[in-house]
C-alpha cells in the first residue's frame, strides 16, 4: 500500500461521513425483494452497515495521518486493509445469496414450478422448520402477485452493475484471479492505494494488460446506497454494453495463465 504520486484534478466525489446515515446502506439493501423480508438477510443488512461506518472512520483516519506525516501510515492502512477486504466478502456473500434466490424465483415463474416448490418446502420434516416455512411464504406471494415478479428483475437489472464490480475484486482479493477467467493469475491481489478524497483504499481492476479502472470499499457501499433511490433502471443495451466493457479487450499472449 502506498499514497498517490500525484493529485488527480477535480473535486472530490465523496460525502462526508457524517453527511451519511447508518440506515442509508441498510435500507438500500433491504429494498431488493426477497432480501427485506428475510429476517436473518435483514440482520446481515444491518450488520453490514455498522461496520460500513466504523469502517469509513478507520479510512478518513488514514488519510489524515497520510496528509500530515506525508508518508503511508503502515500500521493504520495494514488494519483498513484487514478490514476492507472482510467487508468486500461479507457485502458479497450477503448479495450472492439474495442475486441466487431471486434469479431461481424468475426462473420457477417462468417455468410454471412455483407451486411444486411451495409444495416441497411445505413438505413434513419431522419438526417445524422456521426457515422453510418463511421461504414457502415468500414463494406464495410471489405466486399470487405475478407483478412480485416484474419487481425481482428490476431488482437484478438495478444491481447488476454494483454487484458485478464488486464480485469483480472480490474474486481477485479472494481467489487471486481474474474476474471471469478460472486459473489465471491476478497482477497484485490486495495491494490498494489510500485514495486522498476518503481514504478508501483503491484496487485496480485489471483484466491482463488492461486496466478497467479503480474501485474501493466507499465506492461499493457508495453504489449499493444509490440503488437504493431507484433513480434509474438500466435498459438491456446499457447492461450488454457494461458487460462487453468489464470483460476488457481480448486477450493478448501476456494473459494466458
Amino acid at each position: 500500500m502506498s499514497d498517490l504520486d500525484d493529485d488527480p484534478s477535480g473535486e472530490p466525489e465523496y460525502r462526508e461521513p457524517g453527511t451519511i446515515q447508518q440506515h442509508e446502506l441498510s435500507d438500500a439493501l433491504r429494498s431488493l425483494y426477497l432480501l427485506g423480508d428475510d429476517p436473518y438477510l435483514r440482520i446481515q443488512a444491518f450488520n453490514l452497515s455498522i461496520v460500513d461506518e466504523f469502517i469509513m472512520g478507520l479510512e478518513y483516519e488514514a488519510l489524515q495521518k497520510l496528509v500530515e506525516e506525508e508518508r503511508t501510515p503502515i500500521a493504520e492502512a495494514v488494519f483498513l486493509s484487514a478490514q476492507t477486504q472482510m467487508w468486500i466478502f461479507a457485502i458479497y456473500e450477503v448479495l450472492r445469496t439474495w442475486r441466487e434466490r431471486a434469479k431461481d424465483v424468475v426462473k420457477l415463474h417462468e417455468n410454471g414450478g412455483l407451486e411444486l416448490k411451495i409444495a416441497a418446502l411445505e413438505r413434513d420434516v419431522g419438526f417445524r422448520h422456521v426457515g422453510r416455512e418463511m421461504r414457502a411464504d415468500q414463494l406464495r406471494r410471489v405466486f399470487k402477485d405475478k407483478s412480485l415478479v416484474e419487481r425481482i428483475r428490476g431488482d437484478l437489472r438495478i444491481s447488476h452493475m454494483p454487484l458485478s464490480r464488486l464480485e469483480f475484486i472480490r474474486v481477485s482479493l479472494a481467489k487471486h484471479e481474474v474476474s471471469g477467467k478460472k486459473n489465471s493469475i491476478a497482477f497484485a491481489p490486495g495491494y490498494g492505494r489510500i485514495n486522498q478524497w476518503c481514504g478508501s483504499l483503491d484496487y485496480q481492476m485489471e483484466q491482463g494488460q488492461a486496466i478497467l479502472g479503480n474501485i474501493n470499499r466507499r465506492d461499493i457501499a457508495d453504489d449499493f446506497r444509490m440503488m437504493g433511490t431507484r433513480s434509474h433502471i438500466p435498459s438491456d443495451e446499457e447492461l450488454e454494453s457494461f458487460d462487453t466493457y468489464m470483460k476488457g479487450p481480448p486477450s493478448m499472449p501476456g494473459d494466458r495463465p
